[in-house]
């Protein structure tokens, strides 16, 4: 009897689970111009310029995504030079050098969470806050940005309206719309969009503050933008480095253009140039702005003293299995972007070149990116799919010291390579609930035998569970 109780009681914890969104889906007023937070949202990219709720006043709309993996990865480095040996720090401050990776077993990912707050303030004007509740990079809560979104002004006039029916502004902390690609990307607990479980490996995202200025008609667009190039406030000067001596800031500019129509009977297609650059800045991130980690944990990681995520050190390991050429001080970057859609099959393809270097060179180094995902839904509401996706990085890396001794890695101007594959199943038992699973196969390639990535991969398969409304 005992069994049969507790049996009921989670049947009916799924069924709230499942029931809940769509009852507070309900209950919630409608606000303009929001990509939804659920299955509808998918292949959405620019907020959209519809129009279709009436104003009548202030409306405040809240949602939040929530997601749960389960891991079963494995990785290895034989090639590493004493990769049997951890590395790390002890009293008095004695040095064990090696190229050991953590150990890693098969087990639950820490879960993660949004919050978002959507605000409809006036005709045509709008405000979003998104949080992170929980994330893999930190334990507490935190604001991701808020910006507001204007599709019309509040000035009166013909011109004023004949310039907002094609324009849309953004103003505030947002993440920067360089390419397509983070609109897929996994963000915290909303992986709903994003039919695999990472990202790109050179993972494009950053929140800045600025403005973005948009001009759209008859599926043609361009976009304008200006930002700090900082991930977050920041008035205080650059420090003079031996070989840099510009303290000053250089704002970020971004510019767009693409085409996104239906050209025929259920054919979908978008093409975009996109172009990211800052040429004196304190601390870019645009390959490292992420804040809330890999959907990889602990994969090709050092081994350390102190590596478990429950203790805080998993701040500092929440990127596994990326790739962040560090490009903080001056970066140029270009993407292009083509998106296909022909009744159930999508596809998604991208080529990425970018250029730059830390405060403490000379001369820039170069990283080069492209990825091709093919993705097929079916079903009545293709609420089933399947997808494959293949990236490769390639990247000249900065020397990690200058001088001699133990930990000393030169890459010397060569190029490493990292490539991924990855195949994918998911259904969404409503359109706010999905169950995905993964898997997927990474190899290094030529990386020095001093450096813990020699050689190395990984490999094995992620489950996961989102809930996103």
């Amino acid at each position: 009897m005992k069994r049969r109780i507790n049996n009921a009681s989670m049947i009916s914890k799924l069924i709230v689970l499942g029931i809940l969104p769509v009852t507070l889906m309900a209950q919630q007023p409608k606000v303009n111009n929001v990509r939804a937070y659920d299955q509808t949202g998918i292949n959405k990219f620019e907020e959209p310029k519809d129009d279709t709720v009436k104003y009548d006043g202030l409306k405040i709309r809240f949602g939040s995504a929530i997601t749960q993996q389960f891991q079963n990865l494995k990785d290895e480095n034989p090639g590493a030079e004493m990769n049997n040996v951890g590395q790390y720090k002890a009293p008095p401050a004695t040095t064990i050098v090696g190229n050991k990776l953590i150990p890693i077993s098969a087990g639950f990912q820490t879960a993660e969470a949004n919050l978002y707050m959507d605000v409809q303030l006036a005709d045509g004007i709008r405000l979003n806050v998104t949080s992170y509740l929980s994330s893999k990079h930190h334990n507490e809560t935190w604001v991701k940005g808020g910006y507001f979104l204007f599709d019309k002004l509040p000035f009166k006039g013909k011109i004023w309206d004949d310039i907002m029916k094609v324009t849309t502004i953004k103003v505030g902390e947002f993440e920067v719309n360089y390419g397509d690609e983070h609109f897929r990307r996994s963000d915290g607990g909303e992986a709903i969009y994003n039919p695999f479980m990472e990202g790109n490996i050179m993972d494009e995202f950053a929140t800045e503050i600025g403005t973005e200025i948009y001009v759209k008609k008859n599926g043609l667009f361009g976009m304008f933008g200006i930002t700090s190039g900082m991930l977050k406030g920041n008035v205080d000067s650059l420090v003079a480095t031996p070989v840099d001596a510009n303290v000053h800031k250089s704002p970020s500019i971004l510019l767009k253009a693409g085409f996104d129509r239906k050209i025929a009977e259920n054919v979908r297609l978008r093409l975009t140039a996109s172009y990211y650059g800052n040429q004196s800045c304190g601390s870019n991130t645009l390959f490292g702005g992420d804040r809330t980690g890999s959907n990889y944990q602990f994969v090709m990681e050092e081994n350390s003293a102190n590596q478990s995520s429950t203790t805080g050190a998993g701040t500092g390991l929440a990127f596994s299995g990326r790739l962040n050429p560090g490009f903080t001080k001056k970066i140029n970057a270009g993407m292009l972007n083509a998106f296909l859609k022909v009744g159930g099959f999508e596809f998604l393809g991208m080529a990425e070149a970018s250029a730059g270097r830390t405060a403490a060179e000379t001369s820039t180094r170069n990283a080069n990116q492209y990825a091709l995902e093919g993705v097929y839904r079916f079903g009545k509401t293709e609420n089933l799919f399947i997808g494959a996706r293949y990236n490769s990085v390639s990247a000249q890396l900065a020397n990690s010291a200058t001088g001699t001794g133990a930990g000393q890695i030169l890459y010397n101007g060569n190029y490493v390579t990292v490539n991924r594959t990855a195949f994918a199943a998911g259904w969404f038992l409503t359109k706010n609930v999905l169950v995905k699973g993964e898997y997927v196969n990474q190899v290094y390639n030529d990386f020095p035998a001093a450096d813990y990535r020699c050689t190395g991969k990984f490999y094995g398969y992620v489950l996961e569970a989102v809930v996103s409304f």
